[in-house]
């Protein structure tokens, strides 16, 4: 199994900021130590991985509180999508299925 088929855990800003460099499109879950749905969503975004060519990381906020203010968390988790190193959109709507996290990657970006 290869790196880009599994979701890649990131300590702080700066590797989030080199993954964001590395990948064309991104989608990152910000998450926290103890949030059961967080918990639930990584088989979610280990399918996602594998089922498209978006590269899946997790981060947690807390560890590096400047990702806070950076991502505007209010919630976890937190998904983040973003194409060419922008963030083009983000929900943050309790639990996801595969589905609908790979509805919420492939949507139509507006120009």
């Amino acid at each position: 199994m290869s790196d880009s088929q599994k979701p890649t855990y990131l300590a702080d800003e700066a590797e989030l900021d080199a993954f964001l460099e590395s990948h064309d499109r991104v989608l990152l879950e910000a998450y926290t130590d103890g949030c059961g749905i967080c918990a639930s969503m990584e088989p979610v975004l280990g399918n996602v991985a594998r089922a498209t060519d978006v590269a899946v990381a997790l981060v947690n906020p807390r560890d590096d509180p400047p990702l806070v203010e950076r991502l505007n968390v209010t919630s976890v988790p937190l998904l983040v999508y973003y194409e060419d190193g922008e963030p083009v959109r983000r929900v943050a709507d309790g639990f996801q299925s595969a589905d609908a996290v790979l509805e919420f990657v492939d949507e139509p970006t507006a120009a």
